[in-house]
């Protein structure tokens, strides 16, 4: 996978020859880190109740405990990765393919004129990794359309980019 977007972003594109279908943008690096982050400090913290308060009370032959959290923390740390390379998006002419999922792979097609509001989020946590989440609202209640972890330029070019084309594809019903 080479690195580099049209748009500037610093997320990897995958190269795709003309004629071979949308050009497929990943998500940045930035959205392992804060999940990689949330992941340590959670079970980390388990880990080390799960070992102290066994140890200390029933004796150190106890603190064993501590084992599992930490093999849970081993594993997850694998499998975020695996989801993280799983998620990517595209634009194309008349909608936005969203596309996710390791063991089910769920591909989400939005189409520009069926787009209601989209909306760029960013939690307290998301903005001291400096990113930001794209949510896009159609008339199917159903429509999970959510690309997280962007850096808010790309967010912010996005709903922009997918507004602008909405109203012109809505104009046009």
């Amino acid at each position: 996978m080479e690195t580099g977007n049209p748009h500037d972003t610093g997320t990897a594109v995958e190269p795709v020859s003309p004629g071979d279908g949308p050009q497929w943008i990943a998500l940045p690096p930035g959205l392992l880190k804060l999940r990689r982050l949330m992941l340590v400090v959670w079970l980390g913290s388990l880990a080390l109740a799960a070992g102290l308060v066994p140890g200390l009370l029933a004796g150190p032959g106890w603190a064993g405990f501590a084992v599992l959290p930490l093999a849970v923390l081993a594993w997850g740390w694998v499998m975020l990765e695996r989801n993280w390379r799983s998620w990517r998006y595209a634009e194309r002419a008349d909608d936005l393919l969203i596309s996710r999922g390791v063991l089910w792979r769920e591909e989400t097609v939005v189409p520009y004129g069926r787009m209601q509001l989209v909306e760029v989020t960013s939690g307290p946590v998301e903005r001291h990794f400096g990113l930001a989440s794209v949510q896009l609202h159609t008339a199917a209640a159903a429509t999970d359309a959510t690309i997280p972890g962007l850096v808010p330029a790309e967010a912010e070019r996005l709903r922009d980019r997918l507004t602008e084309l909405g109203e012109a594809r809505s104009a046009g019903l």
